[in-house]
C-alpha cells in the first residue's frame, strides 16, 4: 500500500502539472477552507478503500437511502441508468443530506453536460470510453476552472452544496475520472495517465471484456490480464484505480487486488437480487422466513 506522501512529486515548472499531486493542488492536502470535504479524497489520503454505490433508478428516495447505507460515495449513472438530468438534480440534493460524496457518470465526453452536472453539485465526473490522451485532456479541461481548464463559471448548486468558497477550491476538490474500457485505452494507458489533472481511473470490465475476449461471460482471460496491466500502470503513476464489480464478493477481491475504489453492483441489481431471495425463502423455507421476521423490521 502506498503512503500518502508517496503520491506527491515536486514541480519543476512552478505550475501544478497534476493538480492532485502538488503542494498547492494536492489530492491529500489538508485544506483550511469551508468547502465541504470530498470523502473520496479523505479516505484515499488515509490509505482506506472507497466503497461506491451506483444508482440507475430515477429516485431521490433511493438515492438518499443509498447515501445512508454506509457507502462513501454514490454515483448517479446517466450513461446506462434510466434517468435524465431533471431526475439527477433531486437525486444529488437527496445525497447531500448524507455523508456520501456524489459522483455522476456522464453519457459521453460532452463538455457542456459535464459542466452542468458539476454546477449541479457533483464532486466528480466519471466519463466513459476515454481511449486517448487527447480525450483525457478534454475531460480535465471541462472539469477545471481556468487557468487549469475551460470550465465555464456558473456554479449554481455547487455553491449550495460545496460552500461559499466553492469556486476558489473546486479545482482541488472535484475529481476527474476517465473510464478505461477499450483496447485502445489499454494500449495507451501510459499516455492517458500522463495527462495533467487525472485524479483516478475507473475500469469498465464488461466493455473491456467485449473488446478483448469477445464476450462478457466467464472466464475472461484477456481482459483480466489487461486489468492487471492497468492497475500496475496506475500504481506507477501514483494514480488510484477504481472498478465496477458485479457483487460484494467481487468487490472484496478487487480491493485485495489493489483497486482503491470498488462498486459492488448497482441499485437495480441489489433490488432484484434481494426480492428473488425473498421469494425463494417464502416458497422453499417458511421456517427460515419466520425466524428472519422475528429479528427484522422489514426494510
Amino acid at each position: 500500500m502506498k503512503r500518502p506522501e508517496d503520491w506527491t512529486r515536486p514541480s519543476s515548472t512552478g505550475r501544478p502539472k497534476r493538480l492532485h499531486r502538488r503542494s498547492q493542488h494536492s489530492l491529500f492536502q489538508t485544506r483550511a477552507f469551508a468547502m465541504r470535504v470530498n470523502q473520496i479524497r479523505t479516505r484515499l489520503a488515509s490509505g482506506d478503500i472507497v466503497i461506491n454505490a451506483w444508482l440507475s433508478i430515477p429516485s431521490s428516495y433511493s438515492a438518499e437511502g443509498m447515501g445512508h447505507s454506509g457507502a462513501h460515495s454514490v454515483t448517479i449513472d446517466l450513461q446506462h441508468g434510466m434517468l435524465s438530468f431533471s431526475e439527477t438534480l433531486p437525486m444529488l440534493q437527496a445525497i447531500s443530506a448524507t455523508s456520501a460524496t456524489p459522483l455522476v457518470r456522464v453519457p459521453c465526453l460532452d463538455a457542456a453536460q459535464i459542466m452542468q452536472v458539476l454546477d449541479a453539485g457533483a464532486y466528480g465526473v466519471i466519463c466513459p470510453m476515454i481511449s486517448t490522451p487527447k480525450q483525457a485532456a478534454e475531460l480535465v479541461a471541462a472539469c477545471r476552472y481556468p487557468p487549469f481548464g475551460k470550465r465555464s463559471f456558473g456554479p449554481s448548486r455547487g455553491l449550495l452544496y460545496g460552500g461559499s468558497d466553492y469556486v476558489q477550491n473546486a479545482n482541488d476538490t472535484v475529481m476527474v475520472i476517465p473510464m478505461i474500457e477499450t483496447a485502445e485505452a489499454v494500449a495507451r494507458i501510459e499516455e492517458i495517465l500522463s495527462v495533467d489533472g487525472i485524479d483516478m481511473i475507473y475500469v469498465g470490465p464488461n466493455d473491456l471484456a467485449f473488446e478483448l475476449d469477445g464476450h462478457v461471460d466467464f472466464p475472461r482471460p484477456k481482459s483480466e490480464a489487461a486489468m492487471v496491466t492497468l492497475l500496475e500502470a496506475a500504481n506507477r503513476h501514483n494514480i488510484p484505480a477504481g472498478i465496477f464489480c458485479g457483487s460484494a464478493e467481487e468487490a472484496r477481491k478487487r480491493a485485495a487486488q489493489g483497486f482503491r475504489l470498488v462498486t459492488p453492483g448497482n441499485d437495480f441489481a441489489h433490488l432484484t437480487k434481494s426480492m428473488k431471495a425473498a421469494v425463494q425463502l417464502v416458497l422453499n423455507d417458511a421456517a427460515a422466513l419466520e425466524q428472519q421476521a422475528a429479528v427484522s423490521h422489514g426494510y
